[in-house]
């Protein structure tokens, strides 16, 4: 197609136009395509270079990952190696302290032996000094005072509060462990040491609690009174059960400890006067008795007969004396001698 300067356009064959070329001027040879299909190429573009961004985003956000992985590998063999060193360090601060203990113990046995060599110069100075006549079977009081803290130190080694607890002493037992528990006990609450306090609670029989010490504290002061009730109403002529029983009830709590002070015939004597009293089978007027029904709560109270009805008696009962009604009537049958817990 060929467009001729006074806009007629013709169509003519190529050959046609040979010499002509400087003359002839050629449409545009650009492809025009419509807008739909123009915009639906820029979207394809556009998308394609979004998808290259986050490929590109993609590959250095993989490459930082591993990057920081290999870092923190590395921090960590780096830990894992200080925490060996520090180990390795630990020990040998415990081996250079186990040595350093034993230097000042065999420090300490160096100075102690230095010691005990000045004093027993010492001591064979003063031998030395004083004439043999003015000794005899006698010590110096710097002797005695050297024996005396080795007898001390012996006796500390060897006292056992354990064995004590188990086995007291023979002469004024009760009162030594009192004693010697009350002074563990002030001991544990001034150091607030719970060894001392559970050694106090050991020796006087109690929970290893300040207040059931106390309160075993109180029981054992209660004791030496009681020994000496009890021996006076057992050294009274023609002594009976009931008079025993009525001394003894006031102790009842710390029946085991004045047991174990009384001697053997004393023991005996009781043991006799309660088997005399169980023969008797008769329940009169004056009588320590208890319900014989095993299954009455008056089976294990305490009643004295205060009236002899007959076939029938009167009976008192110690649980009922902040009662109205303090008495009551039973048969004989019914009732049995009352005989402590």
């Amino acid at each position: 197609m060929v467009t001729f300067s006074d806009g007629e356009r013709l169509l003519v064959n190529n050959s046609d136009l040979a010499g002509l070329n400087d003359a002839i001027v050629s449409e545009s040879s650009e492809r025009v395509y419509p807008k739909e299909y123009t915009e639906a190429i820029a979207a394809i573009e556009e998308r394609h270079k979004q998808e290259l961004e986050r490929l590109s985003q993609e590959l250095r956000i993989g490459l930082q990952s591993e990057a920081t992985a290999r870092a923190e590998a590395q921090v960590q063999e780096q830990i894992q190696s200080l925490q060996q060193l520090f180990k390795q360090q630990k020990e040998e601060n415990i081996q250079l302290q186990q040595r350093l203990d034993e230097m000042e113990g065999l420090r300490k046995l160096e100075i102690e032996n230095q010691q005990l060599q000045q004093r027993i110069q010492e001591l064979e100075h003063a031998v030395e000094q004083r004439p043999s006549q003015q000794w005899g079977n006698t010590m110096t009081q710097q002797a005695t005072k050297v024996l005396n803290k080795q007898v001390k130190q012996a006796l500390e080694k060897t006292i056992d509060l354990r064995s004590l607890a188990v086995e007291p002493p023979k002469e004024n037992a009760q009162e030594c462990l009192r004693l010697m528990g009350m002074a563990l006990k002030n001991l544990a609450s001034a150091m607030n040491n719970t060894q001392a306090l559970e050694a106090a609670a050991l020796i006087l029989g109690s929970e290893p609690t300040p207040i059931a010490i106390a309160y075993r504290a109180e029981q054992l002061e209660m004791l030496p009174q009681a020994v000496s009730d009890i021996r006076r109403v057992l050294s009274k002529p023609g002594c009976t059960w009931q008079e025993f029983l009525n001394v003894a009830q006031e102790y009842e709590v710390i029946k085991q400890d004045y047991w174990a002070e009384l001697t053997s015939e004393e023991t005996n004597l009781i043991t006799a006067l309660q088997s005399v009293s169980s023969q008797s089978d008769t329940i009169g007027l004056g009588s320590i008795v208890a319900h014989a029904d095993p299954y009455r709560t008056l089976y294990v109270e305490r009643g004295e007969v205060v009236e002899d009805l007959g076939e029938e008696v009167v009976v008192a009962w110690d649980c009922w004396k902040e009662q109205s009604k303090k008495t009551d009537r039973y048969f004989r049958d019914e009732l049995r001698f009352w005989q402590p817990q």
